[in-house]
């Protein structure tokens, strides 16, 4: 058993898993600081009670984030120390700003913000969430910088066979790390207007098949009930939350768009062997690829066939113009060759590995349908959300439609943006092979490391097929667990995270506490 392709597995899996839960992290914290400000500036109820439910699932998210985040850092030392031991003098710095600044920011203020309720002013309060939210911001992008870094390396020199870091203002300035940047909190944004949008649709829809609000005349006829405290204002709640992340969706979109554009331009000049499996182009040229077949796995050019393309945009996409040629497969694989050679060293570092022929070519199947995935997905959902902001127009019905199959859509588009952006990263990661560390084409070739090399030396395949199989079953049992939180949640609505909504005056509290929930004391 080759413990290089369990530990690419082991990785992979968990760090695709963790990602799940990272952008919602990022985006769905910056929607309900603005509803807390909001709240803070009208004193609305509405806003109060958005502000709480969102929060909520916003704390259950963040909390399963931060438990499976941890693995990541035992991996880097267990299963790939000899990447550690290369990158280290520079990962290092970034990952211990990341843990030491804006991780210990972000969970203090988190925590002033969770057991703060009615005990800090509201605008201090408001200012620990802004804190809080800004804290994990600056955390992912001390952890963009590490992977920029290693997608683009600059501010080092080698040194005894060692990359050592020498301007610690280009490792930070590093302009692949800003574009990621924004390319990733602007996915994230999306991730939370589409989970805003599904259940919001859900709530308004359940409103609607229980009979409490009713469409007269093409007007909406907002009703009330006692069960959970579904009354005017909680119509407004959901109204808003739909509203609101429709918007957020949409804008969010744009700056996904823009900042992919110039990702993919730094792309096609510093791995540009990732951009031709991206579009499985054999030959230089200037269309894009709308779809291209060939047998599964393949990996010779002679097995691939272009269907559908378009003349000029894949030239746009790297050029900003429809005529200078992109560099295909049978061009760059020489290229490649004679600047990092054709065989991997003799060297123990390879172990078994040493000396076999390396193949420069990633995955052509990851890498075409994971770019177009990562495309399609996130703009699948666009039309729909542009349909819930005209079906709840204030002219209009002003509620979502009786149909079941709308809510169903609404609440499995959640899933989209989620699928986008992780299909995004896998085809980032998994182009870049077959190094670990890409060469900087521009600047500095020598600083480069293949992932054959990265490998611990000491662990066996057995052994991480063992911790693979051991953190898949464990990351399954959280994902029930969060997807179980989430779904009673959202089902309980506003007063699962206002109890007091339901609570009659004459209860007594102190009868009752094993029934509360663990944080309604403090949240």
């Amino acid at each position: 058993m080759d413990p290089l392709d369990f530990g690419r597995w082991q990785f992979g899996i968990t760090t695709v898993y963790h990602f799940f839960m990272v952008p919602l992290t990022l985006g769905l914290g910056l929607v309900v600081t603005y509803l807390y400000i909001r709240y803070v500036r009208t004193k609305k109820d509405e806003y109060k009670r958005m502000t709480k439910f969102w929060g909520k699932l916003y704390l259950i998210n963040f909390a399963m984030g931060v438990a499976t985040g941890l693995v990541q850092e035992f991996q880097f030392g267990m299963a790939w120390s000899e990447y550690s031991r290369f990158v280290g003098d520079v990962f290092g710095a970034p990952l211990a700003m990341e843990g030491l600044f804006a991780f210990f920011v972000e969970s203090t203020f988190l925590g002033l913000w969770i057991f703060g309720w009615d005990r800090l002013k509201p605008a201090v309060h408001a200012f620990s969430l802004f804190m809080a939210v800004l804290g994990s911001w600056i955390s992912a992008f001390f952890i963009l910088v590490a992977n920029s870094w290693m997608q683009h390396p600059v501010g080092a020199e080698m040194i005894d066979g060692r990359p050592r870091m020498t301007d610690i203002g280009a490792v930070l300035l590093n302009p692949l790390a800003w574009v990621t940047f924004t390319h990733v909190i602007t996915s994230a944004i999306q991730v939370a207007g589409g989970f805003l949008v599904g259940i919001a649709w859900y709530k308004l829809w359940r409103r609607r098949k229980d009979g409490i609000d009713k469409v007269v005349d093409g007007k909406v006829v907002v009703g009330e009930s006692d069960k959970g405290a579904r009354d005017k204002t909680d119509f407004q709640v959901w109204l808003k939350s739909l509203r609101l992340g429709a918007v957020v969706g949409l804008v969010a979109f744009a700056g996904i768009g823009a900042s992919g554009h110039l990702q993919a331009q730094m792309m096609i000049h510093e791995q540009p062997m990732k951009m031709a499996a991206a579009e499985a182009a054999c030959h230089d040229g200037t269309s894009f690829s709308v779809l291209t077949v060939g047998e599964l796995g393949a990996q010779s050019c002679d097995k691939i066939h272009t269907v559908i393309e378009v003349p000029g945009v894949l030239s746009f996409l790297a050029h900003d113009n429809f005529d200078t040629p992109v560099k295909g497969i049978q061009t760059l694989l020489p290229e490649y060759e004679a600047k990092f050679g054709t065989n991997l060293p003799n060297n123990p570092l390879y172990g078994e590995r040493a000396g076999q022929k390396i193949d420069y070519l990633p995955s052509l199947e990851v890498s075409y349908w994971g770019f177009r995935g990562m495309i399609g997905l996130g703009a699948v959902v666009l039309p729909f959300y542009l349909y819930a902001l005209w079906v709840t127009r204030k002219k209009g019905v002003g509620t979502v439609p009786e149909s079941k199959l709308l809510k169903n859509i609404a609440v499995w588009s959640i899933l989209a943006p989620f699928l986008g952006i992780s299909l995004g990263w896998i085809f980032t990661e998994m182009g870049r092979q077959p190094f670990v560390v890409a060469p900087n084409l521009q600047g500095d070739p020598s600083i480069h490391l293949f992932t054959a090399a990265a490998i611990s030396p000491g662990v066996s395949g057995e052994e991480i097929l063992f911790s693979l199989l051991t953190l898949g079953l464990l990351y399954g049992v959280l994902m029930v667990v969060e997807v179980y939180l989430l779904i009673k949640y959202v089902k309980a609505g506003v007063v699962a995270a206002m109890p007091e909504l339901v609570q009659l005056p004459h209860e007594d509290e102190s009868n009752d506490k094993s029934k509360r929930d663990v944080l309604e004391f403090a949240y």
